[in-house]
């Protein structure tokens, strides 16, 4: 299982260019002295509360410390509106995100991107404005999806968004706490689905599938690129009015920090996005959340098999 796993990960750069610690507490930065990062100012990467952003956050400071930049990692910051505000007042210097969350968190905006080119280019243009800087785009995209037991979904003829409005009160939708005020969470089902009376469950990542299992939820939460979905078992609903957006993994810098770190800084960064595929993402979370290794092992065997170490 593991080889094929190795193998698959190491294909992602050909095709195209359990939790980890939920305190938040900072690995040690690297002690590294050679490479095109040595000398240069120690910088702080941060990431969000879930598996996908601490694996991210292991990629990344991994390739960095490589190339000798002295790295900080925090880990399970909270969700995108607490890293901004980290962001913003110089508490980390960067972090992974992703671009339709960039759109609808941060720059407020009604507009819906006609492709996921587009999504990134409309969120460049939204750092450009908080004095921060996206750096590449990856092919991997990470999308909210909402997920139901299959008989529970054969039962109430449930395919996609919109046959949540035939639920009523009936159901209960568990979720993230800020999925209740996101224009791609409660508002956008409200006002483009007309799903009005549904009952909602704040719950954290990653224990909505035990909502799910135990009976406190009939819907869920989840991300496209869960674990969990690599082995089958559970519906997902489409969501034809992309409510939801276009989720590229990209990587937000503050303008300060990527000057001083020279452009060796966003060729590393860009290096490791430009291997990154959705089904990489799965697979690499899976390996975290069901076969219980750590991120840091997950990243490091991804970074080895794709000669990024």
């Amino acid at each position: 299982m593991a080889a094929v796993v190795l193998g698959l990960l190491a294909a992602a750069c050909g095709s195209s260019g359990a939790k980890a610690s939920s305190v938040h507490t900072a690995s040690e930065p690297s002690e590294t002295t050679k490479g095109p990062g040595a000398g240069k100012p120690p910088i702080v990467l941060g990431t969000k509360n879930f598996t996908e952003e601490f694996i991210l956050g292991q990629l990344y400071v991994q390739a960095l410390r490589a190339k000798g930049y002295s790295v900080t990692l925090q880990n399970d910051l909270g969700p995108s509106e607490v890293m901004d505000q980290k962001l913003t007042s110089g508490a980390i210097d960067a972090y992974p995100e992703y671009t339709g969350t960039i759109l609808s968190v941060f720059g407020h905006s009604p507009q819906r991107p006609a492709s996921a080119v587009q999504a990134y280019q409309l969120a460049a243009g939204v750092e450009r404005g908080h004095n921060a800087t996206l750096l590449s785009m990856a092919r991997a995209t990470d999308t909210d999806v909402i997920i139901a037991e299959p008989r529970y979904a054969k039962q109430h003829g449930l395919r996609t968004l919109a046959d949540l409005a035939k639920l009523g009160s009936r159901a209960t939708l568990a979720g993230p706490p800020e999925f209740r005020t996101r224009f791609s969470g409660l508002i956008g089902l409200r006002e483009d689905y007309g799903v009005t009376k549904l009952r909602f469950l704040p719950i954290a990542i990653g224990q909505q599938y035990q909502a799910l299992a135990n009976g406190r939820a009939q819907l869920a939460v989840g991300f496209t690129t869960d674990g969990k979905l690599t082995r089958g078992g559970l519906t997902m609903l489409s969501d034809p009015k992309n409510i939801f957006g276009f989720q590229n993994v990209t990587f937000i810098v503050r303008n300060d920090s990527l000057q001083h770190e020279g452009s060796a800084f966003t060729q590393t960064i860009d290096a490791v996005s430009a291997c990154l595929s959705t089904e990489a993402l799965r697979l690499m979370n899976a390996a975290v959340s069901l076969d219980r290794q750590s991120p840091a092992t997950v990243a490091r065997q991804f970074l080895g098999a794709n000669g990024l170490l």
